[in-house]
C-alpha cells in the first residue's frame, strides 16, 4: 500500500527531475541568447563581432539577474534588441519550466495510480501459468489416449484453490477490466517462461510432489511463484518495467499487493469475494497531498532558497548536496503548509528520505538545519499547526 512515505519519496524524485529540467531549461535560454547575437551570414552589411558578444555577455547578465522579475528589464542600460531577446529568453524559460512540472506532476500521479494494473498483472501470470498447465495435460491426454500416465501432483497448478478463487471472482474480473489488464502481447513468453522458469524451480517441483494440496498449501505455492520467481527474475520483471517508468520505485509495493490479494482470496467468504486491496486508505486525500507537496515545494522555490541561505552563510547555496536541497525545501514547505502534520512528523521523514537519497553527512546537516529552521518559523508564526499536528508542534 502506498503511505505517506513512499509519496514523499516519489514527490521528492520527481522535483529531483524537475531541478535537472530547469538546469536544461537554463542553459537553453541562455544558447538562444547567444545565438541572436550571432553574425548575421546572409547580411550584406559589415557585422562587427565585438559588439555583437558585448551585446550577447550584456543580454546573459540581464537575463540572469531578472529571472524572476522581468519588469526590471525595461530600466537596464540596454538597447532594444538587447530588452528584447532578453524578454524572450526568459518567457522559453518559463513556458519550458511549466510545460515540465505538468508533465513531471502527471507522469507522478498515473505512476502510483498504475499499480493496481501492475499487482493485477503479476496475479493474472500464475492464471496464465494454471491454465497453461491445464493445456499442456489436455493435449497430452488427447495424444496418449487411455495409455495416459498421470501423476498425483501434475494438474495442482491448475487446480489451485487460491487461482480458481480469483479465477471466480466477479469483483477480481471486474478489476481487470477497468485496470485493462491483459496479457495479450506476452502469450507466447507465457509457454517459455513456464518451461524455463517456473516448472524448473525447485518450489515448483516440491508443490508438484504434494497430493491433494490444502488450500494453505496452495496459497504458500502461489506465494512462492510470487516472491520468489515472478519478482526476482529478471526476464519477466522486465516486461513490468516497460510497463511502468518508475518501476524500481514500485517494484516493492507491487509485491506487498499482489501477494495480499492471494491472501484476502484465501479469506474470502463462500462467495469467493475476496477484497482486492487498494493503492492507499484514502487515495483521493493522499493524492492531493501527494500534488500538493510538488506544487507547492516549486512555488516557494525561491523562498526557501533565501531561507536556507540565511542558515547556511558559511556555505555557498550552490555547493550544498543538489538532493539535500530538494529534500529540506520538502520539509519546509511541508511544516509551513500543512497544518495538519505534526512539525516532528516532517522532519524524522525528510531524515529518513536523505539516508537513501542522499550523501552519508546529510541525516545530521537534515537534521540540524530543519530543527533550528522549525523553531525559528514557529516563533515567527510562519508555522501555525491544528488538530492532529498542533499536539505535537514543540
Amino acid at each position: 500500500m502506498l503511505n505517506r512515505r513512499i509519496l514523499r519519496v516519489k514527490a521528492f524524485q520527481n522535483l529531483y527531475a524537475f531541478e535537472q529540467c530547469k538546469a536544461s531549461n537554463y542553459n537553453l535560454s541562455r544558447d538562444f541568447i547567444k545565438e541572436s547575437f550571432q553574425p548575421d551570414l546572409n547580411s550584406m552589411e559589415v557585422q562587427d563581432k565585438a559588439a555583437l558578444n558585448r551585446e550577447a555577455e550584456l543580454a546573459l547578465s540581464i537575463f540572469e539577474k531578472n529571472l524572476d522579475n522581468t519588469k526590471a528589464i525595461d530600466a537596464a542600460d540596454a538597447s532594444p534588441k538587447v530588452k528584447q531577446v532578453v524578454k524572450e529568453a526568459i518567457v522559453q524559460y518559463r513556458n519550458a519550466n511549466k510545460k515540465d512540472q505538468e508533465f513531471l506532476l502527471k507522469n507522478m500521479v498515473t505512476s502510483a495510480e498504475r499499480i493496481p494494473q501492475l499487482y493485477l498483472l503479476a496475479i493474472e501470470l500464475l492464471q496464465a501459468f494454471a491454465a497453461h498447465v491445464g493445456r499442456e495435460h489436455e493435449k497430452k491426454r488427447k495424444l496418449a489416449g487411455e495409455s495416459s500416465v498421470e501423476f498425483a501432483g501434475e494438474l495442482n497448478l491448475y487446480n489451485n484453490q487460491v487461482i480458481k478463487k480469483l479465477r471466480n471472482s466477479p469483483s477480481y474480473q471486474a478489476a481487470l477490466a477497468r485496470n485493462n489488464v491483459n496479457l495479450e502481447d506476452v502469450e507466447l513468453e507465457i509457454k517459455e517462461w513456464f518451461r524455463d522458469y517456473i516448472k524448473p524451480s525447485e518450489e515448483y517441483q516440491a508443490y508438484l510432489k504434494i497430493s491433494n494440496p490444502s488450500l494453505e498449501q496452495d496459497l504458500e505455492a502461489t506465494e512462492d511463484l510470487l516472491k520468489k520467481i515472478l519478482f526476482k527474475n529478471e526476464v519477466i520483471l522486465n516486461h513490468f518495467s516497460e510497463k511502468d517508468l518508475n518501476w524500481t520505485e514500485n517494484k516493492s509495493v507491487v509485491r506487498s499487493l499482489a501477494a495480499k490479494v492471494l491472501k484476502n482470496a484465501v479469506q474470502a467468504e463462500e462467495s469467493g469475494e475476496g477484497g482486492l486491496p487498494e493503492i492507499a486508505m484514502n487515495w483521493e486525500e493522499d493524492k492531493e497531498f501527494f500534488q500538493n507537496i510538488f506544487n507547492f515545494t516549486i512555488e516557494k522555490d525561491q523562498e526557501n532558497r533565501e531561507l536556507i541561505a540565511q542558515k547556511t552563510k558559511n556555505w555557498d547555496i550552490d555547493r550544498l548536496a543538489f538532493t539535500d536541497k530538494v529534500i529540506i525545501s520538502m520539509a519546509i514547505t511541508e511544516m509551513q503548509l500543512f497544518p495538519s502534520i505534526p512539525v516532528k512528523v516532517s522532519i524524522n521523514e525528510y531524515i529518513d528520505i536523505s539516508k537513501t537519497y542522499s550523501t552519508p553527512k546529510s541525516k545530521q546537516f537534515v537534521n540540524g538545519l530543519l530543527d533550528v529552521m522549525s523553531r525559528e518559523l514557529t516563533e515567527q508564526g510562519k508555522i501555525r499547526k491544528s488538530g492532529r499536528g498542533l499536539l505535537d508542534n514543540k
